[in-house]
């Protein structure tokens, strides 16, 4: 593929930008293609390239890109007017579908990122509680704040990810592994936490998902200490099924924070939860929240558009599609002989370089993740962009269709030809 346009965007943009990027997952090495447009599963770069699309905005479009009935109500929305500053109706009517689908969720807050309702939901807890430690999972990810940038494994004495971070922020941030019901126990014995916040399928390190029971004992645990539960559902909520995961696990959390397929591809994140911890929120109580976009018109009218559209039948067929993706792809490194797992639950999945079942972060430390960089930029050859990263999810959406899985799997097959020297005939495929 022919990629000189990107190549003269992008260094226009690193002058401008750190990195030329405005946020780093989207770095891409020497560059990234920069997308003039998107319909349905596809993308076209500026220099006219066509890839299927499984990174889908790292997960707002389940309904695939350029949605008609997206784009019908966006239209409208606009022809009134795009910010006013005061409520709208907008936000009752999708507050009565989010709570319909999300039980747990007894009253909601919009806010206009993931980050944002993550931040409002620990500081809610933290307001209700009247404690200050929280505890969350080693390697999820929980949006860009100071409280949650802690280094996986420092356990004893937190650390801060990130520069710019000062240690007292995360002092009273405790880390537990993954699927690890007994170390979460210790844990909360040991700390009087405000809440746990948790990815009940991780999504950060690519879908790694609760083992039996596992959610359920995180509930029974976190109630036996008197510690509230968050799921962060901004992945997995209207991802999984139309009640999130709390609803496909069957266990209900204390607040539950949306976001991504929520806004219909537009910005947008939602916190929320039991009445009692939700009414401490302002104005009603002394826990502060506001944004100046927070219930953005334009976002309330994508996302209602988006749910009126999801329904149990598009469920099955597009969870389908995601179940016979992963069993193509099992099958084709089986006939390679090629010993790297494939993992993922519904719509979600990634190929982990590691011959190991992922269950936690540290076993996500095992993979390759030179292997996976030049295996995501040979299927870029193919015409196929996945998430450029080995610790990221891809997505499948509505639009996509079986003749882009059976695409997606003979491109597959010529870049592990190229990655590992095979000789590969896939007559099957």
């Amino acid at each position: 593929m022919r990629t000189d346009e990107s190549a003269k965007l992008y260094e226009k943009a690193r002058k401008l930008m750190p990195g030329g990027v405005s946020s780093p997952v989207r770095a891409i090495d020497p560059y990234p293609f920069y997308v003039q447009k998107a319909s349905d599963s596809r993308i076209w770069d500026a220099d006219g390239n066509l890839y299927i699309d499984y990174c889908m905005g790292y997960g707002p479009l389940i309904l695939g890109h350029a949605h008609p009935a997206v784009y019908a109500a966006v239209a409208e929305q606009l022809k009134s007017g795009w910010d006013y500053g005061t409520p709208v109706k907008a936000e009752i009517d999708l507050a009565e579908r989010i709570q319909a689908d999300f039980p747990s969720m007894e009253m909601l807050r919009f806010v206009s990122t993931g980050t944002e309702a993550t931040m409002s939901a620990i500081r809610a807890a933290r307001g209700f509680t009247g404690k200050d430690t929280i505890v969350k999972v080693e390697g999820g990810y929980h949006g860009a704040h100071d409280a949650v940038l802690v280094k996986p494994g420092s356990a004893a004495i937190s650390a801060a990810s990130s520069l710019g971070v000062p240690a007292a922020a995360v002092k009273n941030t405790v880390q537990v592994p993954f699927n690890d019901v007994e170390a979460l126990s210790g844990a909360l014995e040991k700390n009087d936490a405000a809440c746990l916040i948790i990815e009940p399928v991780m999504g950060n390190i690519g879908p790694v998902v609760p083992e039996e029971a596992y959610l359920s004992d995180v509930r029974k645990v976190t109630e036996e200490n008197e510690t509230l539960l968050i799921f962060d559902e901004v992945i997995t909520g209207f991802r999984l099924c139309i009640g999130g995961a709390q609803c496909l696990y069957g266990v209900t959390p204390d607040l539950t924070t949306l976001g991504k397929i929520v806004g219909g591809g537009f910005p947008m994140g939602v916190f929320g939860g039991a009445k009692e911890i939700m009414e401490c929120v302002a104005p009603t109580g002394g826990v502060f929240n506001a944004g100046t976009f927070s219930g953005h018109p334009v976002s309330l009218a994508a996302g209602l558009a988006t749910l009126s559209v999801l329904n149990e039948e598009g469920y099955r067929r597009v969870n389908g599609l995601g179940d016979l993706l992963r069993r193509m792809l099992v099958d084709l490194l089986e006939e390679l002989d090629v010993h790297i797992s494939v993992q993922g639950i519904g719509t979600m999945f990634q190929v982990f370089f590691t011959e190991k079942l992922v269950r936690n972060y540290r076993d996500a430390l095992t993979c390759n993740t030179d292997l996976y960089k030049k295996f995501s930029a040979y299927m870029r050859d193919e015409g196929i962009f996945l998430a450029p990263s080995q610790y990221e999810t891809n997505f499948i959406s509505l639009a996509h269709s079986n003749e882009d899985l059976e695409y997606t799997i003979r491109a597959c097959a010529n870049a592990f030809e190229r990655l590992y020297n095979l000789e590969v005939d896939t007559p099957g495929y």
